[in-house]
């Protein structure tokens, strides 16, 4: 068997990013968002929604994502104990993603050029989004449920105009504004702010959440916001997650066009790929092993024509170690002769 050692010039290493779909069957965009009767009775459903793109009793069922809502002062939900008051599941949800986001237990969340004590988190199932989230590729209609006429709106993130990227304990932290597929809407609020609530809450791509800006989404029409009426009553079950399931099922008027709804999210992937270019130069791999080019008992050549005017075909491409052992193989599509007189290159692509 012959061996030929690759040089540095053989290997060139290439990376893509490929996008997609993020939701079932790769639709592009979810226009109805399902829940689960069963956990909305329950005592989760108070700050705890998951979201299907039918049905949850359909079998075609999946889980899109998931919706929780936090509060720092653990408003909204009822106490763990009536006896140690502040202390609920949605205190509890914003300290984790304090944790998670912040890396500080005291930390506040400040979305654009405002602290808010109370957000919505939109939680991609982690699956739909691989490797991350497509920066400027979100499109989120929202509108108050009980009313349109008191606010539609269309958001997306700021990715496509940051002059640089935050980044935090998650990852890679962009503002949420008003806007659609990366284009900013500034017609009436600066850099697609709400005007007194600061913006309409993070991006985080890397880790597939989006966290909207409680108080962004309550203020009027006028201030950039739907009204939403989020709870925040103490020990109170105000079951703020079907607000915003409510809300994106609600069909709003957006720049006019009344029944406007949709989520629209891609996620990316960056493949790297190894390419080898293995060369058999015209003096290389012109001879065989095979029992069927020369004698087993002698090593001779069974045909005396081959000793200067050899025939082989290369069917395989082995890629070996130092110590020889085989770690990948590359078929050929059909078999290539080599002669004296042929030279060939067969690249080799390695995707990982």
């Amino acid at each position: 068997m012959s061996y030929k050692r690759l040089q540095p010039e053989d290997l060139v290493i290439s990376t893509d990013s490929v996008a997609g779909t993020v939701w079932s069957n790769n639709v592009p965009t979810l226009n109805s968002f399902f829940t689960s009767s069963n956990q909305i009775n329950s005592n989760i459903g108070q700050f705890y929604y998951t979201v299907y793109q039918t049905a949850s009793t359909d079998t075609t069922a999946a889980t899109q994502f998931d919706i929780a809502y936090a509060d720092r002062y653990g408003s909204g939900s009822q106490y763990y104990n009536a006896l140690t008051p502040g202390y609920s599941p949605t205190g509890t949800t914003y300290g984790q993603f304090q944790t998670l986001i912040l890396a500080d237990e005291t930390a506040n969340f400040t979305f654009g050029n405002k602290t808010s004590d109370y957000f919505y988190v939109i939680n991609l199932q982690r699956a739909r989004y691989k490797q991350s989230i497509l920066p400027g590729s979100l499109i989120l209609n929202l509108s108050n449920p009980n009313d349109i006429l008191s606010g539609s709106i269309v958001l997306t993130d700021d990715s496509q105009v940051a002059t640089s990227v935050t980044f935090t304990d998650a990852g890679r932290v962009y503002n949420i504004v008003s806007g659609s597929a990366g284009t900013i809407n500034t017609s009436k609020q600066i850099n697609g702010y709400t005007t007194v609530s600061g913006s309409y809450g993070y991006l985080l791509p890397d880790v597939g959440l989006i966290l909207l800006n409680g108080a962004a989404l309550d203020v009027t029409q006028s201030a950039g916001g739907i009204s939403l009426g989020t709870g925040r009553g103490n020990n109170v079950a105000n079951n703020n997650p079907a607000k915003l399931v409510n809300s994106l099922n609600a069909k709003g008027q957006i720049a006019g066009n009344q029944g406007t709804t949709g989520f629209t999210i891609n996620n990316e992937e960056v493949l790297s790929s190894d390419f080898i270019f293995v060369r058999a130069r015209n003096n290389e791999f012109n001879y065989s092993e095979n029992p069927s080019f020369i004698s087993g008992s002698t090593g001779e050549l069974i045909q005396s024509s081959f000793v200067d005017n050899p025939l082989t075909y290369i069917t395989t491409v082995g890629l070996y170690n130092d110590s020889n052992e085989l770690l990948a193989v590359a078929k050929l599509s059909r078999p290539l002769p080599k002669d004296f007189t042929k030279e060939m290159l067969v690249r080799v692509k390695l995707d990982f």
